[in-house]
């Protein structure tokens, strides 16, 4: 599993840890099943501090993600899990919302914001 933090992200290090799981396990990366490092050796890989990866993993797990086992680790849940699911639609009408604001705040009309969505979602 490959992990990128960014000394220049504006995302604490564990929400970027947090986030690249997600997107693996999302485009199938990281299938489901599978057992993620311990929390131990992905802090000792990515050169982060055991919390740091422990809060990772308990964000993922709180929105469904992952499972601890105990005595196995975390493992991958599947993606058409329910949970996952409306987690992710949660987590894009939250950005569409601010997109829709930010719209609003530059005088985009609906049309335009249309327009800018369906270029986006063809690409």
């Amino acid at each position: 599993m490959k992990i990128i933090i960014s000394s220049q992200s504006e995302l604490p290090i564990y929400a970027q840890i947090e986030e690249e799981i997600k997107n693996q396990i999302l485009d199938g990366t990281i299938p489901e099943g599978t057992l993620l490092p311990s929390i131990r050796k992905l802090a000792r890989e990515t050169g982060v501090s055991v919390i740091t990866t422990t809060r990772a993993y308990s964000d993922l797990e709180s929105r469904g993600y992952i499972a601890s086992q105990p005595g196995r680790g975390s493992i991958v849940l599947p993606q058409d899990n329910k949970l996952l699911r409306e987690q992710y639609r949660k987590e894009i009408k939250e950005d569409l919302t601010h997109a829709v604001a930010a719209a609003r705040q530059t005088g985009m009309d609906r049309q335009e914001f249309d327009s800018l969505l369906d270029s986006v979602w063809d690409s």
